[in-house]
């Protein structure tokens, strides 16, 4: 039997096409900077840290649930920090990571050929690749009624939106909840960047799971969330999803079967960041200081920005093709990604990140001024 693959069934991995920007990028005399990816530039909290280590010598399998107190620490943070409540414990799994939750979560819902996944038109590129991996079917769509009377299988929304900073309302929300109760659909909420709003007084980030969205109903609803962006925690890999108790409980059933589990000094690191609220305002603060400096360099060198009310990123455009851009910036040794990666509707416009130390973001803001010293 000829055997097909199953990396030939997905898209080239996005970022293996900036190889020649990087190139270009790299052979600026003061160096690279690169905003092009969201990964976290400063350290973990000692307390996680510390958490981590404790927990090293621990030579037994991991719950694939949990412990116990990391579940309730993880609802309680849910409520102090985002307003959701009626969780009970069992209505939570932590996870190795979202980007392998997400890849992963319509194979362990059971979805395959003959289901459908709706993204949005400019999404995490994972959206994707996960319903690939199953053999679903993909469908762009940010409008309800142009889903029209079909049944989707699983609708995953983003806000926060990586790549935008768009922000979706409470009644933009309670809509997707209404017309998921009507259809019996899963929404998947990725709300990673939940922690990080710009704009609170007009665009407050809210949680799918937030009473004012769903009336404390949490039937076919799976909120996502990370402490990569908010807590540093990239390299450990710490995530979870929560919501809806009975698919939480499926999809735990499925996951022990696969062996995903987070390790033991992870999820000790994680209950040290879901119970410490004053390492992610500290982090809040750095990304403030840094989004301040950029969006005034970039504005003042001919860009707009557009909606990036919350979220690492900002989503810039001077009217011309990303790639354009992306080259534009890479011969100032400025690395970004093109909006292109996360859809037809971003070819206009570029992704840049705040992930950049304190020195390379005042570097980039130089360069665009073209003062570089």
């Amino acid at each position: 039997m000829t055997r097909t693959p199953l990396l030939s069934a997905l898209p080239t991995f996005p970022w293996d096409l900036l190889a020649d920007a990087q190139t270009t990028a790299a052979q600026h005399p003061e160096g690279m900077i690169n905003l092009s990816v969201g990964t976290p530039v400063d350290e973990v909290a000692p307390g996680i840290q510390l958490a981590l280590a404790e927990a090293a010598p621990d030579p037994g399998y991991p719950q694939t649930a949990g412990t116990a107190e990391l579940r309730a620490a993880l609802v309680a943070s849910l409520e102090r920090r985002y307003h959701v409540s009626g969780l009970s414990e069992k209505a939570v799994l932590p996870v190795i990571g979202t980007k392998e939750a997400i890849a992963w979560l319509p194979t362990t819902l059971g979805l395959g050929a003959g289901d459908t996944v709706v993204i949005p038109e400019l999404a995490y590129p994972t959206y994707e690749v996960g319903a690939l991996l199953a053999g679903c079917a993909v469908l762009r769509s940010d409008s309800l009624l142009k889903i029209g009377p079909a049944r989707p299988s699983l609708i995953f929304i983003n806000s926060p939106s990586n790549p935008t900073g768009k922000v979706l309302g409470v009644d933009h929300l309670r809509k997707v909840v209404e017309f998921a109760r009507e259809r019996d659909v899963i929404i998947a909420s990725d709300e990673c960047y939940l922690g990080l709003g710009w704009n609170e007084e007009k665009h407050p980030p809210v949680s799918i799971l937030d009473p004012r969205v769903c009336d404390g109903d949490h039937r076919n609803l799976l909120a996502i969330h990370s402490f990569s962006k908010t807590s540093n925690l990239a390299g450990y890999r710490s995530g979870f999803l929560a919501g809806d108790e009975a698919l939480i409980q499926e999809l735990l059933g499925v996951r022990k079967h696969a062996g995903l589990m987070m390790p033991t000094p992870v999820q000790a690191a994680t209950l040290a960041a879901a119970q410490d609220d004053d390492q992610e305002r500290i982090q809040k603060l750095r990304y403030a200081g840094r989004r301040a400096t950029l969006m005034a360099a970039f504005v003042d060198a001919g860009f707009r920005i557009d909606l990036s009310d919350a979220g690492l990123y900002l989503w810039a455009t001077r009217e011309e093709d990303c790639w354009a851009t992306v080259d534009w910036l890479a011969q100032r040794g400025i690395l970004v990604a093109p909006g292109a990666f996360y859809g037809p509707e971003g070819e206009k416009h570029v992704r840049i990140g705040l992930t950049g130390s304190d020195e390379d973001i005042a570097a980039a803001a130089r360069r665009l001024r073209g003062d570089e010293q």
